[in-house]
């Protein structure tokens, strides 16, 4: 077993097992997706530490113990359809490709949706679309979705991103809640909205989902 395998496994079983997260087909592909693949050559051996990494200008991969939760909490299934927002260099991706039936990994920094794309194809993730667009916006074309996730903490969640939910469909995100990060699922059932708060987290802010931006949720 290598060193990033090895990591790989302690990650697993040290990290996001112990911290309730149950679904084995996840623990799964989190052990056989290599992370260290989808960070900064400097941060390699880094990768698998319970860190958010920064992988571009003012963008981060969350730390895999809350990326697994909200994972795990999305209670993904291999028909789904998935809005990965903020993709970043892609391991959000290439995990979600693994566990459904379809990804559209939305970035707006073209050079990391670039790089995300390279290796996507490199690891042989043939069922993710890179997108290169407004991450407010989503990317209706392709919905409605089963799961959209969104990769850092936001201030708000425009409903334009919950009206691109399918009846039956879950949004997870971080959220800052009267100033604390909160994990939560939102669903669009039959046009009513709903949010529910799930854990406490501290994840990096995406710039893009400041208050500032657009409606709140």
């Amino acid at each position: 077993m290598t060193s990033f395998a090895q990591a790989r496994s302690h990650m697993v079983e040290g990290q996001i097992r112990p911290n309730k997260v149950t679904d084995e087909a996840l623990l799964d592909v989190m052990a056989a997706i290599p992370r260290e693949k989808f960070v900064p050559k400097p941060l390699q051996g880094v990768a698998y530490l319970d860190e958010d990494l920064l992988v571009g200008d003012n963008r981060y991969m969350m730390e895999p113990m809350v990326f697994a939760r909200l994972l795990d909490a999305a209670n993904i299934k291999e028909t789904d359809v998935v809005l990965d927002i903020a993709c970043g260099r892609g391991y959000s991706s290439a995990v979600l490709s693994k566990l459904s039936e379809a990804v559209v990994a939305l970035e707006d920094n073209e050079e990391l949706a670039n790089y995300a794309t390279d290796q996507l194809a490199e690891i042989g993730c043939d069922n993710v679309a890179v997108v290169t667009r407004d991450l407010t916006k989503g990317y209706p074309e392709q919905g409605p979705y089963d799961i959209i996730l969104i990769n850092g903490l936001v201030e708000h969640v425009p409903s334009e991103l919950i009206d691109q939910l399918s009846p039956e469909g879950r949004l997870l995100c971080v959220m800052a809640i009267n100033g604390v990060g909160k994990a939560c699922l939102f669903t669009n059932f039959n046009g009513v909205k709903g949010r529910r708060e799930i854990f406490e987290a501290s994840v990096p802010a995406l710039e893009s989902f400041t208050q500032e931006k657009g409606f709140t949720f």
